[in-house]
């Protein structure tokens, strides 16, 4: 196969690699008066990516972000989903970025020309 991306996974040296993202997150107001029900919250998020065939790792963080989470996910439209899901309930408010680990943009990179 020619090209790096196919149906939303990445193709290096025939492994299949989901797109990656990083999420930068808030409490909103209604979130941080239930923080004790994060741990719920975090275990539903994680049956909604695993459902979807995804990965995810979360940091609680300190500073500007009270938390961030590195999702792979199989597709944008799938991703575009569980955010929608996440951020309807009220509890978060996120920013996210999509990411190319090095090996992804190294291959990029040398197919520039």
């Amino acid at each position: 196969m020619n090209s790096l991306i196919r149906i939303g996974f990445g193709i290096l040296s025939g492994v299949r690699m989901m797109p990656h993202y990083i999420i930068l997150g808030n409490y909103t107001e209604h979130g941080i008066k239930s923080v004790k029900d994060s741990i719920k919250r975090d275990e539903e998020a994680r049956h909604i990516i695993e459902k979807t065939g995804g990965k995810t790792q979360i940091y609680y963080t300190m500073g500007e972000y009270d938390f961030i989470a590195v999702i792979e996910m199989p597709s944008d439209e799938n991703m575009l989903k569980f955010l929608l899901q996440v951020e309807s309930a009220g509890n978060v408010r996120t920013k996210t970025l999509r990411a190319w680990t090095e090996t992804e943009t190294h291959k990029l990179l040398s197919q520039l020309t």
